[in-house]
């Protein structure tokens, strides 16, 4: 990792593989689903080591600490060096995974058995319009 003091968020993001690609990563940052310094910014918000991450990603939340600062997306196991996560934000998160786990399996969904049929398909239309 070369020696950066301050990048853009969207790309740190990325880098830190939080997202696949920096389009992702600015779309959430816009949307609001990442704050920094529990303050809502904008993808282009600089950040330098120490900057307070909350991140909701997918319905789980993490609360970071950069650690490090990278332009380049590295393995997984690398960009796991670039953040600290607190030990009361790991809990919550798996706490959560848990529950989304626990709900998959009480309501399970393998969709529809088989695409419609051109005869089945003008039932629905008929259906859906009166």
């Amino acid at each position: 990792m070369q020696e950066i003091e301050i990048l853009r968020l969207d790309k740190w993001l990325w880098a830190a593989r939080f997202f696949k690609t920096r389009k992702l990563a600015a779309d959430a940052v816009s949307g609001g689903k990442i704050h920094v310094n529990k303050q809502r910014v904008k993808p282009g918000k600089e950040v330098k080591i120490g900057t307070l991450l909350s991140i909701n990603k997918e319905g789980l939340d993490w609360e970071i600490t950069i650690l490090a600062l990278s332009a380049q997306r590295r393995g997984a196991k690398e960009a796991v060096l670039l953040y600290e996560e607190a030990p009361e934000s790991l809990a919550k998160r798996q706490q959560q995974q848990a529950f989304q786990k626990e709900q998959r399996e009480l309501m399970p969904y393998n969709g529809p058995e088989h695409k419609p049929n051109k005869k089945e398909r003008r039932l629905i239309h008929r259906f859906k319009q009166g």
